[in-house]
């Protein structure tokens, strides 16, 4: 009997994957490989930071120092802002106050009215007008006014010019109000400017080594010397310019003799008045107020008694003569007569930097007083020290 074929399918035979855990070992071995590979790759070499030099220090100093002179004076012009709008709202809530005072007044006239009325047996137009909303509507019709009296009818226009004014003034009041906030804001604001830029100044002043230091205390040297030289030579150019117009003024005042006639005697000379000799008294002034102050510390915002800014300073020195400037070096600049450097007289007052931002009051032989910085006092010094913007005349 043949044998039956077998009908079951052969047997295929699947290709073994490899096992789970040798895959997972290729491939640490790939990653470890590959770690090791980038350890041993040479990392590339961080660009050092190179550091600042002595002069770049000083220079970033002077700088931040001048951004905090320009905000001392944004900060003196928001607090003059701010003094001046809160004593124009201390006005306006006093005339609020007057006027309900006022109103009050009326309304108890009115009251009086009404009350008479009702006693008279019925509530009048007069009580009708107090507990209405909208007396001026109530007003419109005429026929109310033909039947109040006279007196009650002036006491109606009153009570209501009154209640209009008042409305004006709270108008007002709230006006003052939220100008008198936005300047306080300011006012912080650049306070905290000023802050924080004197306290980076200190931060730099403050990393330096012993070696850097008196580095930077030579380089100061170098710069007073250098301003010196300059005011020596403006005073040597005044000096001889003040010996040429004295040898003019005795030319002219001793006549040439001549043979025909006589020589006069001479007459006395009375010293010149005019503008010229009223501000140098003026200026005396100034300036002696403004030397009683050397030694007082610089503090920005200040305007005395005891320590100043430097438009603190000038505006106090001329104040003292009589004369009125205004807070701020911007608004210094602006007064008076604008004079040249080489016609600088004592009294004059010469501004510094392309910003505006400093401020010193003319002694003569290319020196003034000023209040310098943070950290030092009122002093005397050459004008030569900062580049001149400008010089003003103020009286």
């Amino acid at each position: 009997m043949p044998a039956l074929a077998t009908h079951r399918k052969p047997r295929t035979t699947r290709p073994q994957s490899p096992a789970v855990g040798v895959t997972t070992a290729a491939l640490a071995s790939v990653t470890l490989l590959s770690g090791q590979s980038a350890q041993a790759a040479p990392a590339a070499p961080a660009t050092p930071v190179a550091k600042p030099t002595v002069e770049e220090i000083q220079q970033k100093v002077d700088r931040l120092y001048r951004e905090a002179g320009v905000a001392t004076q944004e900060y003196d012009r928001a607090k003059e802002a701010t003094d001046r709008q809160r004593r124009e709202l201390g006005k306006v809530l006093d005339d609020v106050a007057r006027r309900t005072d006022e109103i009050n007044t009326s309304r108890r006239a009115l009251g009086a009215y009404a009350a008479a009325q009702y006693r008279g047996g019925a509530v009048g137009p007069t009580a009708t007008l107090i507990f209405a909303d909208s007396p001026q509507d109530y007003f419109d019709q005429t026929h109310l006014m033909d039947r109040l009296s006279q007196q009650q009818r002036e006491a109606v226009r009153t009570y209501e010019s009154q209640r209009a004014a008042a409305a004006k003034q709270r108008q007002e009041a709230t006006r003052s109000l939220a100008a008198l906030t936005a300047s306080q804001n300011k006012l912080r604001r650049t306070k905290q400017t000023v802050q924080g830029k004197l306290a980076e100044a200190r931060t730099l002043l403050a990393k330096l080594t012993a070696e850097e230091k008196a580095r930077l205390a030579e380089l100061e040297r170098k710069r007073e010397a250098e301003a010196r030289r300059k005011a020596e030579e403006k005073a040597e150019a005044e000096a001889a310019a003040k010996a040429a117009a004295e040898e003019a003024a005795r030319k002219e005042a001793t006549p040439t003799p001549t043979p025909t006639t006589p020589t006069p005697e001479p007459t006395p000379t009375t010293p010149p008045t005019g503008d010229g000799s009223t501000y140098a008294a003026k200026a005396a002034e100034a300036l002696a107020f403004a030397r009683a102050q050397i030694g007082k510390p610089y503090v920005w915002g200040a305007t005395g008694p005891e320590s100043y800014d430097c438009s603190g300073l000038t505006q106090a020195a001329w104040r003292a003569a009589g004369v009125d400037l205004p807070r701020t070096t911007w608004d210094q600049v602006k007064v008076g007569t604008r004079v040249a450097t080489a016609d600088l007289l004592p009294g004059d007052l010469v501004f510094f930097y392309d910003d505006i931002s400093h401020v010193g009051i003319y002694i003569g032989n290319g020196k003034m007083i000023h209040a310098p910085k943070p950290g030092a006092y009122v002093r005397e010094e050459s004008i030569y020290y900062m580049p001149i913007y400008g010089s003003v005349r103020p009286a």
